[in-house]
């Protein structure tokens, strides 16, 4: 059934009329109804299809375009359709979605870029381009195509798309989903447990259908190779195979040669729960656990151990010798082989080789380098020794000098040096007749006048070392030194001295009188004797003579002279 209106009239003269279709296309007529008048622009015409019937046709097939074009008059302003640019994009009015591409129907140089012209018109019994589109502006008033729709609620499931055609509708079903009405979700191949692993499953529609999503987890020490999540595409297929669950394995280890490895594997080599066990080869030590085991991260629970060549001390060559070792693998090391040796002039006390041991000792302690000794020697009769030992008392290097004493001559070589075969360059060193008497004497001496002479003579009277003393008579004085000692050069140290008589006090006269001396080693010394005398008229009062004596003191004090009356009263009452 078919509603029309008369393109000119202004009153609506509406007709039912029956049109069959082909079978194929299922269009139903009632359900297609043209308003060719009045024109409205395109909101107005989609406005007045909302109120007295459903939506614009939007013309989604070829079939559904040739049956518009047959059925509708030719109206000069021609139709608006249900496609309209929106976004920039030409979309279906209703159900919002894109046209694509391949249906849309533009007549030849269309659609063109006039801005505006974003509404689709259709030609319908146009001479040219009939049933093609055309874009104009919106503002444009043209006839209006409305229709009934089939659709309802229950005309498809949830899983489908109810899309209207002329005087029916197809479920067009959403990818995943068959079925007439697309209520039934594609199936996939049921999914197996990878070994050492397992999975879970949602099922929004069924098990193993449609949108099934699969996760997959391995068990501990294990890692997935594969997807770790399959989904159940729209094809029927996963979209991935099923994963594998592979054991981790940890890296190989290469031990070194100086040790021993091994290994036991649960599954594969180096993999997890394999544990491997160390142990160095003598003269190696382990550093680091002997045990390693092979976690679930893939990572060994320890660095792998090394062996390390055992090390013994650093050796330091004793004084005066020199150490060379052979190391056949480090430096001080297990198996280096130390060899001792003295310089020149030592003997070596102990074992010249020492090794290296397992344990990082050294087999022997280092020897001693000790000095050769020459040997002893003395000090030559009037003679002194002097040595310089660098090391030790006449050991090798000791130099030894030999001086004779002062006033003997040295008959031989002074000097004699211990030698690396521990024998003196010189033999007669510490010979008895190395310093010999001296070849002068002194001139012999006389004891000085008043005096006396002492001689100690060692070597001779008046020979080197002849040491002479003079001493003076009493009352005489040494003037000069009293020793003097023939020296080696023949000469006395000193001359003899002289012995002078002391001296006593000068004397004077006394008053009134006069004394005359007698002094035969010098005025007023040891010996001399003055005699005092009186003027006449006067009498000596005290004993005229006194002497010098040795002590250099005189005897008596001088005398007085008194006049005669006071002199026979002094001497009546017997007063000095």
């Amino acid at each position: 059934f078919i509603y029309l209106s008369s393109l000119h009239s202004r009153v609506s003269v509406s007709f039912w009329t029956v049109l069959f279709l082909p079978v194929s296309l299922r269009l139903i007529c009632s359900c297609l109804h043209c308003l060719t008048t009045p024109n409205r622009r395109w909101h107005e015409a989609r406005q007045w299809c909302h109120q007295h019937l459903s939506n614009m046709v939007t013309i989604q097939t070829p079939e559904e375009t040739d049956f518009i074009n047959n059925l509708l008059p030719f109206n000069q302003k021609y139709y608006w359709t249900g496609i309209r640019k929106v976004d920039g994009v030409w979309t279906r009015e209703g159900n919002n979605k894109t046209v694509p591409e391949d249906a849309q129907n533009w007549a030849p140089e269309e659609p063109d870029k006039i801005a505006g012209q974003d509404c689709v018109e259709i030609y319908i019994k146009r001479n040219k381009d009939t049933a093609k589109w055309n874009n104009e502006k919106c503002q444009s008033k043209k006839g209006t195509i409305c229709y009934s729709a089939s659709c309802t609620q229950d005309s498809c499931s949830a899983h489908a798309d109810c899309v209207e055609t002329v005087g029916n509708y197809t479920c067009q079903c959403h990818p995943g989903f068959h079925g007439p009405r697309c209520e039934e979700a594609i199936a996939c191949k049921p999914l197996l447990e990878p070994q050492h692993g397992s999975h879970h499953c949602f099922h929004p529609y069924g098990s193993n259908r449609f949108n099934s999503s699969c996760r997959f987890h391995c068990e501990l020490g294990f890692r997935l190779l594969g997807s770790p999540q399959l989904l159940c595409q729209t094809s029927g297929q996963w979209n991935n195979p099923v994963p594998l669950c592979q054991v981790k394995k940890c890296s190989p280890i290469f031990f070194p040669v100086t040790g021993n490895m091994t290994c036991v594997d649960t599954l594969e080599p180096f993999s997890f729960g394999s544990q491997c066990n160390f142990n160095c080869q003598e003269g190696y030590n382990l550093t680091g656990d002997s045990l390693l085991t092979c976690l679930a991260s893939g990572q060994w629970s320890k660095a792998t151990p090394t062996c390390t060549v055992v090390q013994c001390n650093s050796l330091e060559a004793p004084p005066h010798a020199s150490v060379e070792c052979q190391d056949p693998l480090e430096v001080y090391s297990y198996g280096s082989i130390c060899t001792v040796q003295c310089e020149e002039g030592f003997d070596l006390i102990g074992a010249n080789m020492t090794q290296c041991s397992s344990q990082g000792s050294w087999s022997h302690t280092l020897p001693v380098c000790q000095a050769k000794k020459c040997n002893p020697i003395n000090p030559p009769p009037h003679g002194s020794l002097s040595c310089s030992d660098p090391h030790g008392s006449f050991s090798f290097g000791s130099h030894c000098m030999t001086t004779c004493d002062e006033g003997f001559l040295l008959n031989g070589t002074a000097n004699a040096e211990c030698t690396s075969l521990g024998m003196w360059s010189y033999i007669l060193l510490d010979s008895p007749s190395l310093c010999c008497p001296p070849a002068k004497r002194c001139p012999a001496l006389n004891s000085t006048t008043y005096g006396s002479l002492f001689c100690f003579d060692p070597h001779g009277e008046f020979s080197f070392g002849s040491q002479c003393t003079s001493a003076c008579e009493e009352g005489f004085l040494l003037n000069g030194t009293a020793d003097t000692v023939c020296t080696s050069l023949g000469t006395w140290s000193a001359d003899i001295p002289h012995c002078l008589a002391k001296r006593c006090p000068t004397l004077n006269s006394p008053p009134h009188g006069s004394f005359s001396c007698y002094d035969p080693h010098g005025e007023f010394s040891f010996g001399s004797r003055c005699t005092s005398t009186c003027e006449e008229g006067f009498v000596l009062n005290g004993t005229a003579n006194t002497d010098c004596t040795s002590v250099g003191k005189w005897s008596r004090d001088v005398p007085r002279c008194l006049a005669g009356l006071i002199a026979i009263s002094v001497l009546s009452s017997g007063t000095v």
